[in-house]
Order: C-alpha cells, then sequence, then structure tokens
C-alpha cells in the first residue's frame, strides 16, 4: 500500500478510525537528517508485499503539532503503531530494524490472538528481504551514528525511557528541567539500543546517563546542567548559540 502524506488533522482522524486495520505512523521533519534514510525505509517497507495489510501514515511532526502532541512525540524519527484507536507500540530513533521487528511481531500474529497487545516485547527477530537492514556495527560505523544522533536535534538528551515514561529517576528530573525552562528538545532512549548506550560513554568521556547534547556538543549530566542553570538561568540559549558560533 502506498505511503500516504497527511495533509490535515481531519483526515488524519478519519484514516485512523478504520477498524480492524494495523496502522503504522511515521513522524518526520525536514530538518532531522535521521529522517532521510528512514524515508527510504518507510517508502520500501510500504511497497512491500508483506506489509500490504498496513497502512502507512507520514506526519510532518512540525505541521501537524497537535497531531504530534497526541503521541509526546519530542523527536524524530518516531513510529507509532496502532490498531482499533490502541497503541501497540512506540519507537523512537532511527533504528529501521526495530521497527520492522516491531511491523512483523503485529502483522505475523492471527487477527484473533491478543497476545501481541498483551506482549509487545516479544519481538520475531525475521525481517523481509527487500529490505536492508544493519546487522553488526564496526566501531567507525558506530561512532558516525553517534554524531548523527547527538545533532538529530539542537538539544538532544540521551535517557534511559521516554519523556512521557521515564526509567530512572535522574532522567525524569532532567525532563522536568527541559520542560519548566520550555525547552524545545529530541531524545533517544538509551536502554532500546546497547550500542548507543555503551558507545555514548566513550563517545563523551561520561559514564553514566542522562547525557544531554546542545548543537551536537556534549554538556554534561544532570548536576552540570543543574549547577549551569544556577549560574545562568538562560543557560540552554547561550549553550545552542556558542555551539552554533563555533561551527
Amino acid at each position: 500500500m502506498p505511503l500516504i502524506e497527511i495533509t490535515s488533522k481531519d483526515q488524519f482522524s478519519e484514516l485512523t478510525s478504520i477498524k480492524d486495520k494495523l496502522i503504522a505512523l511515521y513522524f518526520h521533519t525536514a530538518w532531522a537528517s535521521p529522517c532521510i534514510q528512514i524515508n527510504k525505509v518507510i517508502s520500501t517497507l510500504a511497497d512491500s508485499p508483506e506489509y500490504n495489510s498496513v497502512t502507512f501514515l507520514v506526519i510532518n511532526a512540525d505541521s501537524f503539532p497537535e497531531i504530534s502532541d497526541l503521541f509526546d512525540v519530542t523527536a524524530v524519527p518516531y513510529f507509532v503503531i496502532v490498531k482499533n484507536g490502541t497503541i501497540l507500540k512506540e519507537l523512537a530513533g532511527a533504528d529501521p530494524k526495530e521497527f520492522v521487528n516491531a511491523l512483523n511481531q503485529f502483522t505475523e500474529q492471527p487477527q484473533t490472538d491478543p497476545t501481541p497487545v498483551q506482549q509487545p516485547q516479544q519481538i520475531q527477530q525475521q525481517s523481509p528481504t527487500s529490505v536492508t537492514v544493519p546487522s553488526e556495527e564496526t566501531p567507525e560505523q558506530l561512532r558516525a551514528r553517534l554524531e548523527k544522533l547527538t545533532t538529530a536535534a539542537p538539544i538532544m538528551l540521551f535517557m534511559k525511557g521516554t519523556p512521557s515514561a521515564p526509567q530512572c529517576g535522574f532522567s525524569r528530573q532532567m525532563v522536568a528541567i527541559l520542560r519548566e525552562h520550555q525547552v524545545r528538545f529530541g531524545f533517544f532512549d538509551i536502554l532500546k539500543d546497547d550500542s548507543v548506550r555503551q558507545g555514548l560513554k566513550a563517545f563523551s568521556d561520561w559514564p553514566t546517563f542522562p547525557q544531554l547534547y546542545i548543537g551536537g556538543v556534549f554538556q554534561g549530566g544532570l548536576d552540570i546542567i543543574k549547577e549551569n542553570l544556577s549560574e545562568d538561568d538562560a543557560f540552554f540559549e547561550h549553550a545552542l548559540e556558542e555551539a552554533n558560533a563555533s561551527k
């Protein structure tokens, strides 16, 4: 089934209200470089006969912030798999393998079997041959991916969990600080990708999470951000200006 680019909120509501239809939502923006690769993956999946039962909806997160807010989208690429008004899976980050596995999970199960909804962590490992998915990364490839991830948004937070469901107190505090200062930020859940989790420790030379990057420049963890804010209430704006000026 071809990709459907959302052009209005009414169109989105109509398409997502179709009963017994598996729907894959793909949130993207024009400025996020990781979306370039994912655009090709989504297009390939939509044209693949393996997924002719799936409706692929493409949403520009900047053009439709009200739709993005419904799913708490604060970073792109972002995927949501829904059916009958129920969210089955949410995925953040440019990992095509994880998205393909999630699709396989919900398309390969019998329609009468509620197990995928109750136990979404049981992901099938088989991927369609029509989609090229990276297997093992070399150190150089990992570093290149980390460089892309740390610049995926002007302010990027690498945390445990998601902003709507942090998986540690430090990550929860960092999210609260960013929201308190009305900072628009992207995020990456390091619990979903151990390569990023371990690689970022060496990349930033910082052993713990959360980690905050501004303009692609590592700023520190929770304590350092708190300290910087105590000295400069406009720290986020000034750090972004400084990072952009140094490019």
